[in-house]
């Protein structure tokens, strides 16, 4: 038989509930209108987390405003109109000029290089602006305990920059535009002829599926970041991917160290409010509160509002990507049409001005191959195994090719004959002389390189 129970009145005006009212009372019904709830206490930020802060919302936010990656949140080429990379370039001639006694030339125009003497000289003034401002700031607003608000705003900022940045760089990997397969020049070319960035674009070129894999895994950074319940994990993601591209950048002395290295370091801006938490989870083995990073909003409303925008930009930004990128396969990728006469030709025969020339690999204008790959192009392999390369538009019809070596330069025409699929005669005059040339083709699939593919099994190494 169970005990009777007595409520001990006491005991339960002791316990906690809403301020003012007893737990006993906040529980009976009709006890009147619920208290409002207590105001959240604004959190209070050490010395050192409101200086961090500072310096890097100054300096990412200069630094995203004057690079490539703001073309990556401005699709619609709006960045133009904005004028921060005019202020920032006006000052760098004078600071190359007056803090680093820079007497070479040096220019602002792109060259495919991130790691121009420019680049080294705007990451040094945003260094400077970022650093003067932050101390100006600090002095004026020492009162001011925490940021929250800009801090919110600051990190939807760089998760998209970053975001944006990752996908661009991860659709042209896993839409294998970015290495390409290597091309026939490629193929013949010695070895040692390479620099360690055409061996790295080579070697990933030549298996696809890794570039696409190391895409997708740039890609999943990217749709991590732009997700917010997901934004810490990718940036976990994007710093994993932004140091294996560092190294390789370092490594393989390809010129996009000082990006990369941007990239490493906006992931952990990104990281570093949560970095308390996986400590606990990843190096002590405890448990973790739940984030205390604050929404964009507190009424539910434009808390979804807010959700829905950024999951429509993200998918939205994908979607560009993902069309730019496939248009761009299929017109010069893996997916563009071949053209008729592509392949390479070994020059069997070759005579210049009537006079027969013997294949001595020191007849420098003795021809070895002829390398058809493009439409817009032909490229000659002499016999000390250099290439020479020209301009070439061909018709089929005419059964012509005509060669130029710059926009201004007229067209040296030649004409050719196909006896049967394996066999090219071409005739014309090429800075001056009259030039025959017999060839026939070689095949392509003789490259182990294009054809030894993926094998499960194999009873010893195939490593050539």
């Amino acid at each position: 038989m169970l005990a009777p129970v007595t409520l001990d009145t006491t005991t339960l005006d002791t316990l906690p509930g809403p301020a003012g009212d007893s737990a006993l009372d906040s529980a009976a019904p009709g006890a009147g209108t619920p208290p409002a709830p207590a105001v959240e206490d604004k959190p209070r930020w050490n010395l050192a987390t409101r200086i961090a802060f500072r310096f890097s919302f100054l300096y990412f936010t200069l630094y995203v405003l004057t690079t490539q990656m703001l073309g990556g949140l401005l699709p619609f080429n709006w960045a133009g109109g904005l004028g921060v990379a005019a202020l920032t370039r006006s000052l760098i001639p004078w600071i190359g000029t007056h803090v680093f006694h820079i007497g070479y030339q040096y220019s602002f125009q792109s060259t495919g290089s991130g790691d121009k003497t420019v680049d080294y000289l705007q990451a040094f003034t945003l260094l400077t602006i970022g650093v003067a401002v932050s101390v100006i700031w600090s002095l004026l607003d020492r009162r001011r305990s925490s940021y929250p608000g800009l801090n919110k705003w600051f990190r939807l900022f760089l998760r998209f920059a970053l975001g944006t940045t990752m996908l661009s760089y991860g659709m042209v990997k896993a839409i294998p535009l970015q290495m390409s397969a290597p091309g026939l020049q490629r193929l013949l070319e010695p070895y040692g002829h390479f620099s360690p960035m055409g061996v790295l674009w080579a070697s990933i070129g030549a298996s696809k599926g890794y570039e696409m894999f190391a895409g997708f895994m740039e890609l999943t950074a990217a749709v991590l970041l732009f997700i917010p319940q997901l934004s810490l994990l990718g940036a976990m993601v994007a710093f994993a991917d932004s140091v294996q591209i560092f190294t390789l950048n370092m490594t393989y002395d390809v010129p996009v160290k000082l990006f990369s290295l941007h990239l490493i370091l906006m992931s952990l801006v990104l990281i570093a409010p949560e970095a308390s938490r996986i400590a606990r989870v990843l190096v002590f083995n405890r448990t973790a509160e739940p984030s205390q990073q604050p929404p964009l909003f507190r009424r539910r409303r434009l808390a979804l509002i807010a959700l829905a925008l950024q999951l429509g930009c993200g998918a939205y930004l994908t979607l560009d990507q993902y069309s730019g990128a496939r248009q761009s396969w299929f017109q010069r990728g893996g997916g563009a049409p071949r053209i008729a006469l592509y392949g390479v030709w070994n020059i069997e025969q070759m005579t210049i001005d009537g006079q027969t020339r013997s294949p001595l690999v020191t007849d420098y204008a003795r021809w070895r191959r002829l390398l058809l790959q493009s439409a817009t192009g032909l490229t000659f392999q002499r016999m000390d195994d250099t290439f020479l390369s020209y301009g070439a538009k061909t018709d089929m019809a005419a059964k012509t090719i005509a060669l130029t070596t710059g926009p201004s330069t007229p067209a040296q025409i030649f004409t050719f004959q196909r006896p049967d699929p394996e066999r090219l005669i071409l005739d014309g005059t090429l800075d001056g002389h009259k030039i025959h040339m017999e060839t026939r083709r070689f095949d392509p699939g003789k490259f182990p390189l294009l054809t030894r593919g993926f094998n499960w099994i194999q009873e010893r190494p195939f490593n050539r």
